[in-house]
């Protein structure tokens, strides 16, 4: 069950270019994760969700370059999502988080006190500047700015850092208010090396 509270759409019942998207996930990770089928149930909302989560999270997808890793992306979401008590985005975009960054504690880490995680003081950085892009952007000023300068992050960045803090602010409430329930496969990965092949 992906939502308790909404129907979720069969995918042969989805537009065929939705489902040319949910099957190519599927194909790379061996599963449909639960918020691409539960969106589709609004097509029209799911383009546009989608569209803006790959230019963030995906920025060459839309020919953009980045300050920020695949890893520092994925920490961000978890750690904000963390602060906004969403089951789902801390679970699923955890064990990204684990995968990219090839540390099977580190989403455990940031989703419970990131200043306490193995990160280096430029991440910190981007997570404070993230952190209270979440709980009191209307309090960023200058200084916030300046901290992320020091730590050789440019304005784009900045920028990055909190689109990407909102745009999961939303999917954070959608999932809570919805019901929306992780896959159980988000749970074990990048926890355990994969055994590597007999020689």
């Amino acid at each position: 069950m992906t939502t308790s509270r909404y129907p979720v759409p069969e995918l042969n019942d989805v537009p065929e270019d939705i489902r040319a998207k949910i099957l190519e996930v599927q194909d790379k990770a061996g599963f449909v994760p639960n918020v691409f089928l539960a969106f589709a149930r609004r097509p029209a909302e799911w383009r546009a969700f989608f569209a803006y989560h790959d230019a963030l999270m995906v920025p060459e997808s839309v020919g953009r370059a980045s300050g920020l890793s695949k890893g520092e992306r994925e920490m961000i979401v978890t750690t904000t999502s963390a602060a906004n008590h969403c089951l789902y985005c801390v679970v699923a975009h955890g064990a990204i988080l684990r995968i990219y960054e090839k540390k099977p504690l580190l989403a455990d880490q940031v989703a419970i006190n990131y200043r306490k995680a193995d990160i280096s003081p430029r991440q910190r950085a981007m997570l404070d500047f993230a952190m209270k892009v979440c709980l009191h952007s209307d309090e960023i000023d200058d200084a916030d700015f300046a901290a992320l300068h020091a730590q050789g992050f440019n304005d784009e960045d900045a920028w990055d850092i909190a689109a990407i803090t909102a745009f999961f602010g939303l999917s954070n409430r959608m999932a809570s208010f919805s019901g929306m329930m992780p896959n159980p496969e988000f749970y074990l990965m990048g926890r355990v090396p994969k055994a590597k092949p007999a020689a």
